[in-house]
């Protein structure tokens, strides 16, 4: 049973190769008894871990075929929730097959609980709901993980991601081991597998019984002085779950049974777990966020010497074994099956800079026919999945639509394709990605830094290292509004780049999912996490009128000319100057209490003089001067998120409820053109442009098209 353990990155060493397919391979990671993983990079600057058979193994058929079989089996799961393979090939150099897979960065469950102790009840919900839909993910693959422990778990700041398909197939495939070894991690494996027997998915079910109770306390269920002793333990002997919280004991416990008929499908798993709001913070939060951020802006920090040697100059390999003396680290899990590190990028291959191009409308014929028109894209797995119950909105901007990418930090698609144009592995989303004037944007980086990049090209352009950025909220011509790290309203300089000013704020209005805002003339307006909504100056930060008790939780305001609307308890128009009433005696009260991220009236959008936003599940239209609300459709039962509804050229694009889907409808009428996925479950992202309309559900990011006007 192997602890992960730190070990030094290795400069390359005879035999090691140059180059992997379009992998400059730049220093060893680590070594197995099977293969050795090495630290690479493409033209394009994006790194991977590239994995190649031992030379003594390679050119054994039956063995590489076993080998490419961990990246088959590992690209047929589309969720956001695994690591993903980005190349692999059967013949290249020497013949040695490789895969390379994307980088994580954060350490792994087993070192995590070891470091920082258990999760909490709350966390451990967080975990299993985020595993179980990552099961369900494997399995509607056909495949079963079998080696599901916390070794092979990576908490990252977008979550918790499985890694090594190492020993994963169909029920009737081959397992990648050598000869003797067992493929089963004592404690965690099935009793069926541990027997040798036919194994389902209920054997992953199993395993993940055993890794949220190792997560709840710290020590394994099943355990014993030598390994077939835990394997009787498993077998014959009942789960050790006295230490865990008494309220997850009747949760954990149905997943250990002994008969896989017992245990319960992952989707039940995910409901009976269901984490409430903000329980995902143990991962972003106190000392276990800490350390996945310290591993980030060390990987920030470290010098980019690697790779760059050429000419006459010292060579690579002396260059990149003076850089790894001073520090390169590669944390590593069992060998080379398991690997994850955090090592800092060489410079990377700026791309050209391109225009927007936009696609043509469908016809009004094509919505009279009720059922969606196929995707431009997509759905692609390539997006993280929400931060406390929230996904981040893509941002559309020329060329490209820029996304919280799975496995942390950026990346930008070309519009008109969905082919990946750049990655920004060393930023935060999950803080917040808000567009700012001239094509440019703004999200956090390591340490509370605010940095410009440019969307097309992701040159960064400016930062602000002092703004201490927790969540970037909104931004006008002048400034970026943000709440820090210790909770307080800050607005940054654009021009100057500095602080402007800095205001207190209540705890309540900042605690998870957090706050929502939006600028307009010479005022920000606010929307607290605690259902307060204020106006300050954007001059001075000093608060100008106030709404109390608008809702349970923040909503996006929508800010038209000098109006801003606001949903929850009622739909309500002020003045944003002065708070005033735009709709006199005509507020529109809502038919359904809000509660924390749902019901109520939701967040509105505006299409020439009406808006448009959901009172509970019926979707509404209201003249901007006159106030009033007209029901338009209703859609599915179930508490409809908070997410805005957008509108693209003649088309209002609205989440149902429960994340059932997204419906399309006439921005003229109302009428329902038709539903998109409504199997879908879970927070949405939602945005658009250029006739076309950006979705984020479930990891994945899929383009639709619209209908004209």
């Amino acid at each position: 049973m192997n602890d992960r353990k730190q070990y030094l990155m290795k400069p390359l060493g005879a035999g090691d190769p140059i180059r992997l397919g379009p992998y400059r391979v730049l220093g060893v990671l680590g070594e197995g008894g099977m293969g050795k993983v090495y630290f690479g990079r493409d033209d394009s600057g994006r790194t991977a871990a590239v994995k190649v058979l031992l030379p003594e193994l390679a050119h054994d058929p039956h063995l590489a075929q076993r080998f490419l079989r961990e990246a088959h089996t590992a690209r047929a799961v589309t969720s956001g929730g695994v690591a993903r393979v980005l190349d692999a090939r059967t013949e290249d150099t020497d013949n040695r097959p490789w895969i390379a897979t994307e980088f994580l960065s954060g350490p792994t469950l087993d070192d995590a609980v070891r470091r920082y102790g258990p999760l909490g009840a709350d966390g451990v919900r967080a975990l299993a709901a985020s595993l179980a839909a990552t099961l369900r993910d494997i399995h509607a693959a056909g495949l079963v993980h079998r080696d599901l422990k916390p070794a092979n778990i990576v908490l990252t700041s977008a979550g918790p991601r499985v890694i090594d398909f190492g020993i994963a197939r169909p029920e009737h495939g081959l397992t990648l081991t050598t000869t003797g070894q067992v493929p089963v991690t004592p404690g965690y494996g099935a009793p069926e597998q541990v027997l040798g027997q036919r194994v389902g998915p209920a054997a992953d079910v199993f395993s993940l019984g055993a890794v949220l109770a190792y997560a709840a306390t710290g020590q394994r269920t099943f355990d014993g002085a030598h390994v077939a002793a835990v394997q009787y333990e498993v077998v014959h002997g009942e789960p050790r779950l006295d230490s865990v919280p008494p309220e997850l004991r009747p949760l954990i416990a149905p997943c250990l049974a002994k008969d896989p008929a017992h245990r319960p499908a992952p989707g039940e798993i995910a409901g009976a777990f269901a984490p409430p709001p903000g329980a995902d913070r143990v991962w972003r939060t106190g000392p276990l966020a800490q350390d996945i951020e310290r591993r980030g802006a060390e990987a920030d920090r470290q010098a980019t010497v690697v790779g760059r040697g050429s000419g006459s100059g010292p060579s690579r390999r002396r260059l990149l074994r003076t850089a790894l003396a001073a520090g390169g680290v590669l944390a590593a899990s069992g060998g080379a099956g398991g690997a994850w590190w955090m090592l800092r990028e060489e410079p990377r291959k700026i791309p050209a800079a391109g225009p927007a191009r936009d696609t043509e409308p469908l016809s009004l014929l094509a919505g009279t026919y009720g059922t969606p028109p196929g995707e431009l894209w997509g759905p692609l797995p390539v997006a993280a999945g929400p931060v406390d119950g929230v996904v981040t909105d893509p941002l559309p901007v020329l060329d490209v639509v820029v996304f919280a990418a799975a496995g942390g930090g950026l990346a930008a698609h070309l519009t008109t394709d969905g082919k990946e144009k750049w990655r920004l592995p060393g930023v935060r989303p999950a803080a917040g990605l808000v567009g700012l004037p001239g094509n440019r944007f703004v999200t956090a980086g390591s340490g509370g830094a605010l940095l410009c990049f440019e969307a097309s090209t992701s040159r960064q352009e400016w930062s602000v290292a002092g703004a201490d950025t927790g969540r970037v909220l909104a931004a006008d011509a002048s400034a970026v509004y943000l709440v820090t790290r210790g909770g307080q309203l800050r607005a940054v300089d654009t021009a100057g780049r500095k602080v402007r000013w800095t205001v207190p704020l209540p705890e309540a209005a900042v605690k998870a999912p957090g706050p929502r805002a939006a600028a307009g003339t010479d005022r920000l307006v606010f929307f607290g996490a605690d259902g307060d909504v204020i106006a300050v100056d954007t001059a001075s930060g000093a608060t100008v009128w106030r709404l109390g008790g608008q809702a349970e939780s923040a909503l996006r305001p929508l800010v038209v000319k000098d109006v801003v609307y606001l949903g929850g308890r009622s739909l309500t128009a002020l003045d944003i100057r002065t708070g005033a009433a735009v709709w006199k005696d005509k507020e529109t009260k809502a038919t359904e209490a809000p509660r924390t991220g749902a019901g109520g009236w939701g967040p509105a959008a505006s299409s020439g003089n009406m808006v448009f936003a959901m009172d509970g599940t019926a979707l509404c239209e209201v003249y901007t001067e006159l106030g009033g609300a007209l029901a338009l459709d209703r859609g599915a039962k179930g508490p409809v998120p908070h997410t805005p509804p957008h509108v693209e050229a003649g088309t209002l694009w609205v989440v149902q409820g429960d994340g059932q889907g997204v419906s399309a409808h006439s921005v003229v009428s109302g009428r329902r053109y038709w539903t998109w996925s409504p199997e879908s479950r879970g927070p949405w992202g939602m945005s658009g442009a250029g006739n076309r309309v950006f979705l984020v559900n479930d990891g994945k990011l899929t383009a639709m098209p619209t209908v004209e006007k």
